[in-house]
């Protein structure tokens, strides 16, 4: 795998050819519902697929083999007069330098996604104007995923992505859809997250997030410690910004994120690491209490 940015740098080249940002499989699960014709859920797999992979969502431009693997899974729950209420993951996923592993950048499940849909309704999306629902999630996603990549290539190189998804955010703010405003009874939400991304208290988190991926993962093909402790030492920066937003949209993505990945990263460190990776992580995560003992544990 290459540096992504190698390529984006290259799209100014004349004669480049170039594809669109993302590779985006969706699933769309309606064994809830009953009824043997399911065929507008099929349709409606195929329409989001061409959707999310066809459209141009930035000025960038990747090769084919740089394009963004994610995946989006709904899995509808209601499904009346047109109308479908879905539950929806998304995760995203980039390479790791030099080797045969892809690390998972972003991966939230979102249970409040409302929309209607017709069989054969051509999904269409107008820049500052709220149209559909269905659309106007679709594209928060994204934004938020190719910022999430952008973060992990180039210090803050999302920003210019999340400020997309906090424009549609304000835009989806005179609607009635659930999901677009800050809630207390759901403080992980849509809203939720684009505000802790574009947040000063979750800046060094960002920068860490950066330094976890390209001077960390990246560099363990030619220097595992190094790697391992890049890593380590950058650790108190999430618990930093968990401790100013505690329980934040951003850092519970990273955790659902990276938790078994960083059970295998300090799995394999020194006892001193390990000791301490556990320490902060704990505080960041005592739920996962069982997780962080895979480390104390491992040999």
């Amino acid at each position: 795998m290459k540096h992504r940015l190698f390529f984006i740098l290259l799209t100014c080249l004349p004669g480049w050819l170039a594809a669109q940002e993302l590779n985006c499989t969706v699933q769309v699960n309606s064994d809830q519902i009953e009824g043997s014709n399911k065929s507008v859920f099929t349709t409606l797999q195929t329409s989001i697929t061409d959707f999310m992979n066809n459209r141009r969502w930035t000025e960038m431009s990747f090769t084919p083999q740089e394009r963004i693997e994610c995946t989006f899974s709904f899995i509808v729950t209601e499904y009346e007069n047109d109308v479908l209420t879905t539950e929806l993951t998304v995760q995203s996923r980039r390479p790791v330098y030099n080797a045969n592993y892809n690390s998972t950048l972003f991966n939230f499940r979102d249970t409040e996604v409302e929309f209607e849909y017709k069989e054969f309704d051509q999904l269409e999306l107008v820049e500052n104007t709220f149209t559909s629902n269905l659309t106007a999630v679709l594209a928060y996603y994204a934004y938020i995923i190719i910022g999430y990549d952008m973060d992990s290539f180039s210090r803050l190189g999302g920003t210019p992505y999340f400020q997309m998804a906090e424009n549609l955010v304000s835009t989806a703010q005179s609607t009635d859809y659930a999901g677009w405003k800050a809630e207390m009874s759901s403080p992980r939400n849509r809203y939720a997250l684009v505000n802790n991304l574009m947040d000063e208290a979750f800046k060094d988190f960002r920068n860490y997030f950066y330094e976890y991926h390209r001077l960390g993962l990246d560099e363990m093909s030619t220097n595992v410690t190094n790697g391992v402790t890049r890593i380590a030492e950058g650790l108190p920066l999430v618990r930093e910004a968990n401790r100013a937003r505690p329980n934040g949209a951003v850092v519970t993505v990273f955790m659902d994120s990276k938790t078994d990945e960083l059970v295998n990263i300090f799995s394999g460190a020194s006892q001193e690491q390990k000791q301490a990776a556990v320490e902060v992580l704990s505080d960041i995560a005592p739920t996962r209490s069982a997780d962080w003992e895979r480390i104390t544990n491992s040999d």
